[in-house]
């Protein structure tokens, strides 16, 4: 482990910490870029893995963060049915201009912009511990699946 945070993953622990959330972000050696990557180096299974995926709204430009079990698809026709609007997979431009952070390092929280539409997958709630990203393709947070609500105040939906 790694232990001076990266900028970015500071500024990760320093949201947390202004939630009030007892969270330590750890900077690893190895990537934690995609969720079975993560899962390998924290040596947990991949449905412990928060996924952050950045989709924008077709018409509206609107940016949707979508919190998603490391072993579920998203099915983003129902995250249209929720919005009544279809969705599109943001680019890297849109996801940094929008939340600060890299594809491979983005957090449920401590976005540059505010994200009103949050969608977080049931299956996550299901489970005690899980990982999340950092703000760096290798930093991470642990954190309760019952926290996973409060500390994002998304909406929990089914996702697949």
């Amino acid at each position: 482990m790694i232990e001076k945070l990266a900028k970015s993953a500071q500024s990760v622990q320093d949201a947390l910490d202004r939630k009030g959330l007892e969270c330590i972000v750890r900077m690893l050696e190895e990537s934690t870029r995609t969720a079975h990557e993560a899962a390998e180096t924290l040596g947990c299974d991949v449905s412990q893995i928060v996924k952050s995926l950045i989709f924008k709204t077709k018409l509206t430009q609107r940016p949707v963060l979508i919190l998603a079990s490391g072993s579920n698809r998203v099915n983003e026709k129902i995250i249209e049915s929720y919005l009544g609007e279809e969705i599109l997979k943001a680019d890297a431009d849109f996801t940094r201009e929008i939340t600060g952070f890299a594809i491979g390092g983005i957090p449920p929280i401590g976005h540059l912009q505010k994200i009103d539409l949050i969608f977080i997958d049931e299956d996550l709630l299901k489970l005690e511990s899980l990982w999340a990203a950092a703000g760096t393709p290798n930093a991470v947070f642990n954190l309760h699946g019952k926290d996973l609500c409060t500390l994002t105040e998304g909406r929990v939906v089914t996702l697949k």
